[in-house]
């Protein structure tokens, strides 16, 4: 299972302070640069007939989440129940700011923090870019808005395979002043309906700092 910590390590952390290169076409057009020089218009991956619903529920962190994991990047923490998740800061130069494991389990999750602010529309096309570079059959299953402790955030589902191993990639994409976050868990396909409820207690434990 440590093979789809790697791999999947990989599809999150292709950074998208890369891909955000941006650029303005001379008939006005932004456009999106990508280091193997590739390009797409930034409105181009979202059609204006796509419509991305709101959850109405309002979504709060666990009584059991006792801990904060806190960013030293963007004004945002992470509440986690420490019987249960551990973490550890990511390596110097990766794309993560800090990983999690649930103990004893093959379940994952990276908080992912940039300073630049991004527009979550153009976030999410930056997310599902990026996977399918790494999953040419990735497919986006399921996407929302979401509001979790007062932040509003978009919740994206993905699913594709990468070496043979089918996975699924579910996680919460918020931007403000202070930065832009990606927080994300991972599991094998196979295992997504058995770790789903402790994936969404981890998510959303997601928190202004100093709340």
């Amino acid at each position: 299972m440590r093979s789809l910590v790697v791999i999947i390590s990989f599809i999150i952390g292709i950074s998208y302070a890369d891909a955000q290169i941006s650029a303005v076409t001379a008939e006005g057009d932004e456009v999106i640069l990508y280091t193997n020089g590739t390009w797409e218009y930034v409105s181009e991956p979202t059609p204006d007939n796509v419509e991305i619903r709101t959850n109405p529920a309002a979504f709060k962190k666990g009584v059991n989440s006792t801990f904060q994991v806190k960013s030293k990047k963007v004004d945002l923490g992470v509440w986690i129940n420490p019987k249960t998740w551990e973490f550890e800061k990511a390596a110097d130069g990766g794309a993560a700011e800090f990983m999690f494991q649930k103990k004893g389990e093959d379940v994952y999750a990276m908080l992912i923090t940039e300073r630049t602010t991004i527009p979550l529309i153009n976030l999410r096309d930056i997310a599902i870019q990026n996977a399918k570079e790494a999953a040419p059959d990735i497919v986006l299953s399921d996407e929302e808005y979401r509001n979790v402790n007062g932040l509003d955030v978009l919740m994206l589902r993905m699913t594709g395979t990468i070496q043979g191993i089918e996975f699924t990639y579910y996680g919460y994409y918020f931007s403000d002043e202070s930065g832009t976050t990606q927080f994300v868990t991972y599991t094998s396909v196979d295992l997504f309906d058995a770790y789903k409820a402790d994936m969404e207690a981890l998510l959303n434990g997601m928190v202004m700092n100093g709340l």
